[in-house]
């Protein structure tokens, strides 16, 4: 009995709210549908949602153009629209207004309200060029890590790019989350939902990031996850951390896990403004800590040019072994080629 009621319903909703531009039989429209058999509603149902979709279709091959209308039927308010129809008017290709009518449809079909489609779309205008089926399939996968209704609408909206990133991409950086990092899936659903943004870093950046922060500052991944630390750099990490490891205030623990003291939390030391970090954390003044970032960054500057001249020396000896190699062998051969004779 529920079902019936759940199947009217639709069918009411189908045909009270097909758009305007859709023509409905004539014997859908005054049909009542209170008292329909259940497989009678559902074959109904069947046919005005095909005959709605092949209108649409139609409707968009007959269209090779968005007009300034067009973005205002679809709830755009004039501003919206114009913005949307000059960055539409700058795009290339014959078939470029179909494409965006398509990723349209996509994101309304996320749930987006016009307001919030136009914005991310002022947001991140690669997506105008990211084809239907590959957004389908990249929103699909972001479900399928994890993302529910609500989250994921929120994600895309805070963070547009992560539709412009492949599939397979995100799948690498979940991977290593997984295997290189030992987060639970659990964990690296919810740093995708924080820190949306990490899909796009690089890897050898990231698993230097988590280990900075595993080995040295002895945090374990669940306090990784709850404070967002993909969402800082790993220049701003290792500055604060560094700071208060200066002052006293901050120790690796041994390998029991132990200090002698406590050390702050890395929420406390990562989800401060900078004035309450100096003030509250490392016990500083604003003077201190700024002539420390700055000394700081000088000892990186030396240490990556130190790092650069060892990689150079290291490159120039192997071409040297090489050389000697080379030369051994060439001696080799021309003593054989004297024994021979």
């Amino acid at each position: 009995m529920g079902t019936r009621v759940v199947v009217l319903q639709v069918l009411r909703q189908k045909l009270n709210y097909v758009p305007s531009y859709t023509s409905i039989p004539v014997q859908f429209k005054t049909l009542k549908t209170s008292n329909l058999p259940l497989s009678l509603s559902c074959r109904l149902l069947c046919s005005v949602s095909d005959q709605t979709s092949s209108l649409l279709q139609r409707n968009k091959r007959n269209s090779p153009e968005l007009s300034l209308r067009s973005f205002l039927d679809m709830g755009f308010t004039e501003y919206q629209a114009e913005q949307l129809y000059d960055s539409v008017s700058r795009l290339k290709g014959g078939n470029a207004a179909k494409h965006v009518l398509s990723t349209l449809s996509v994101l309304f079909a996320l749930g987006l309200n016009p307001t919030t489609v136009h914005k991310l779309l002022d947001k991140c205008p690669e997506l105008y060029k990211v084809k239907e089926m590959q957004l389908q399939q990249r929103i699909s996968h972001l479900r399928h890590l994890g993302f529910v209704e609500g989250s994921l609408q929120r994600t895309v909206s805070h963070y547009p790019k992560i539709l412009t990133v492949p599939v397979k991409s995100v799948k690498s950086v979940v991977l290593f989350l997984r295997e290189k990092c030992l987060f639970t899936t659990q964990q690296v659903a919810e740093i995708l939902r924080d820190s949306p943004a990490v899909v796009l870093q690089d890897l050898d950046q990231l698993e230097y990031k988590f280990q900075y922060v595993y080995f040295r500052m002895g945090v374990k991944q669940a306090e990784m996850v709850k404070c967002r630390l993909f969402r800082f750099s790993l220049d701003d990490v290792r500055c604060r951390h560094t700071f208060l490891e200066r002052r006293g205030l901050y120790q690796t623990p041994d390998k029991k896990g132990q200090t002698t003291l406590i050390n702050p939390k890395l929420d406390r030391i990562l989800n401060v403004d900078e004035g309450t970090f100096i003030a509250d954390v490392a016990q500083a003044s604003p003077e201190e800590y700024d002539v420390f970032q700055k000394l700081l960054a000088r000892e990186w500057k030396e240490e990556d040019f130190e790092y650069g001249s060892i990689e150079l020396y290291s490159d120039d000896e192997e071409e040297d072994d090489d050389e000697e190699e080379e030369e051994e062998s060439r001696g080799k051969s021309g003593y054989n080629k004297k024994k021979k004779k």
